[in-house]
């Protein structure tokens, strides 16, 4: 596993939000993590990628982890151009030239399928699809061999979701990414997914292979998800 998540819990108060998870994901492998709104996926997922700290339990990683956000709208700073959003996520790479960096910059946005044109303009210039697309180069930049994507698609229309999708799921063969995927979209986790962890109310209730998942759920919950989503047939 290139990240092993082992036991963690978390709690608001009087809310546990993250309740004894325990899954991983191995190295060029998607785990999605599902559930319904409030079940605690974007919480486990800020665990995850260290900007909440647990209460008891740990995240085992070999690798660096990043994270893109659910809202392009909202993740990336409106006061920054481009350039100086992407320059900005080379920070510990200070050992970089000028010239350097720029080439590093223009990498990432030719890899997510942005011209070099784009570097001198400010978010709000831009439309949803783009602005995500900035800031999967912007997690790029940072050299991870793990992404945790929350919700990456579900602030976008349908056609823009497929073309992220897509992009994703190049970037994974290519540079052999790892992503731990949070969604409630399930017609995207079965298309895009390796394994399947069904959350509900801080636990995970059922973990598999994709094919499983779907072919036999187990759990009653897991069954309710599929039904709803898909029209599944029990």
């Amino acid at each position: 596993m290139i990240v092993r998540i082992d036991n963690l819990e978390k709690s608001f108060g009087a809310v546990r939000a993250v309740d004894g998870v325990s899954c991983g994901v191995r190295q060029g492998e998607t785990l999605s993590i599902v559930g319904e709104s409030g079940c605690g996926k974007t919480t486990l997922a800020k665990i995850i990628a260290g900007l909440i700290r647990p209460d008891r339990g740990g995240v085992i990683t070999q690798a660096k982890v990043q994270m893109v956000f659910q809202d392009p709208y909202g993740s990336l700073d409106p006061l920054y151009t481009v350039r100086a959003i992407l320059d900005e996520a080379l920070y510990a790479q200070r050992e970089l030239k000028a010239g350097d960096r720029e080439d590093k910059i223009r990498e990432a946005l030719s890899s997510v399928g942005l011209a070099p044109d784009v570097l001198d303009r400010f978010p709000h210039e831009f439309s949803g699809g783009q602005r995500q697309r900035i800031a999967i180069a912007r997690a790029l930049l940072a050299n991870p061999s793990v992404l945790v994507l929350d919700e990456p698609t579900s602030a976008l229309d349908v056609l823009v979701q497929k073309q992220i999708i897509d992009l994703l799921s190049a970037l994974r063969s290519r540079l052999g990414l790892a992503y731990i995927f949070i969604s409630h979209n399930l017609r995207v986790v079965r298309n895009f997914s390796d394994t399947i962890a069904v959350m509900r109310a801080g636990k995970i209730v059922e973990t598999g292979p994709v094919r499983d998942i779907f072919a036999q759920p187990q759990h009653p919950y897991t069954r309710e998800l599929l039904a709803a989503a898909l029209e599944y047939k029990t």
